[in-house]
């Protein structure tokens, strides 16, 4: 579904992706593991269309040419949707106006978008409690929430989420994924970037380990969870 190869990012001088490799098939979780600086956002913000890439860098959604399209029809006409990190939804409107806006390209219907808007408040009972309040207020955890709603009511096929657990309570964060995992048993492909790479590798079926903008290791998550390596780097031992 999502063919990234040769992925090369700089910052200035400062190169943040050495040419990496990696896919997602439809319907999967994928997950994207390292420590702070690895590189793992700038993966998704690449794929967003939110950072320039260098040449030679190929990527592919459904056979497409992804560096064709801006970053708004990354979303509006390819249907991939990005939860950044540190959610950064829109404080002064409300919830309701947060999830709304997310449509405003969308061209399948008032219907289609009501139907999800309601999937949405049954996912996150807790945003139509609050859905006249301003986005500001809210907690970190009903940030995130709204955060995951929106790029849902965008018309998501593929959902980027950058650190989705970060600032969480544990009890809040294994809501959180138990939630994206519904929408994914939905029909919405997941590729994950987290940096409890424990949590993560339990949540996706695959994963890749990024080290200073290399791909080092890769495999299913059981593998992974298993190697020496992951668990002395990132798995406390």
């Amino acid at each position: 579904m999502l063919v990234v190869e040769n992925l090369r990012v700089s910052y200035g001088r400062i190169r943040a992706l050495h040419g990496i490799n990696f896919s997602i098939d439809e319907g999967e979780i994928v997950c994207i593991i390292g420590a702070n600086g690895a590189g793992k956002s700038t993966s998704l913000r690449a794929i967003s269309r939110m950072v320039p890439v260098e040449s030679g860098t190929r990527m592919l959604y459904k056979d497409e040419d992804l560096l064709r399209y801006p970053a708004d029809k990354v979303v509006s006409k390819l249907g991939i949707s990005h939860v950044p990190e540190g959610r950064r939804i829109l404080d002064n409107l409300t919830v309701m106006e947060n999830l709304k806006l997310a449509t405003f390209a969308r061209k399948d219907g008032a219907h289609k978008i009501e139907v999800d808007l309601e999937r949405v408040f049954s996912i996150f009972p807790r945003l139509e409690e609050r859905s006249s309040q301003k986005g500001g207020p809210l907690s970190g955890g009903e940030q995130q929430m709204l955060a995951i709603g929106r790029a849902f009511m965008s018309g998501r096929n593929v959902m980027l989420l950058d650190e989705p657990s970060m600032g969480l309570a544990p009890l809040l964060m294994l809501h959180m994924f138990e939630a994206l995992k519904t929408i994914n048993e939905e029909g919405t492909t997941i590729l994950l970037v987290e940096q409890n790479a424990r949590l993560a590798l339990q949540f996706a079926k695959r994963g890749y380990v990024l080290e200073h903008g290399n791909l080092v290791l890769e495999g299913s998550s059981e593998e992974l969870l298993a190697d020496p390596e992951v668990k002395k780097a990132y798995l406390g031992g």
